[in-house]
């Protein structure tokens, strides 16, 4: 007589519990890690006592920082091609409204230019992004407020 099972026999299954207990544990590392990896061009904004525009929808953003280079959104473009660069992306959206994001230290005469070739690209409408008064020390999360120039 045999005590106890026929153990010889190989198990046919697959035992996941292990991979779904990693790939929770990836997906909670995940969530937790992806809020600090935003990152974005720290600019020193100017104040301004104007109302906040709502700024819900995509706009395209131009931001000028204190060592005189130009990002589209996100991206490092010159001065000499930022006039095609400007006309390409905004052949794209349906709304031609650009706004312009400028450190304080910036001279006025290098942001006047750059508003200038901004209008020779053909937008009709230019915001220009500031500080609201009084918030010049929450410099990691601007507000946004903007005048219409």
């Amino acid at each position: 007589m045999q005590v106890g099972g026929n153990n010889d026999q190989l198990m046919g299954d697959i035992n996941v519990t292990p991979l779904v207990d990693v790939m929770l544990v990836l997906l909670i590392i995940f969530m937790v890690a992806a809020p600090m990896l935003v990152q974005g061009i720290n600019v020193n904004l100017p104040e301004a006592s104007a109302k906040a525009l709502d700024t819900r929808n995509e706009k395209l953003v131009i931001t000028l920082t204190k060592d005189r280079k130009i990002f589209l959104d996100s991206v490092e473009v010159g001065r000499d091609n930022m006039v095609e660069k400007i006309m390409a992306v905004l052949a794209q959206r349906a709304d031609q409204q650009v706004y312009l994001r400028a450190d304080a230290d910036v001279p006025y005469g290098f942001v006047v230019g750059i508003m200038a070739a901004i209008k020779a690209a053909g937008v009709p409408r230019v915001g220009v992004v500031t500080e609201p008064l009084g918030t010049q020390g929450g410099k990691d999360e601007p507000k946004d407020g903007a005048k219409e120039g």
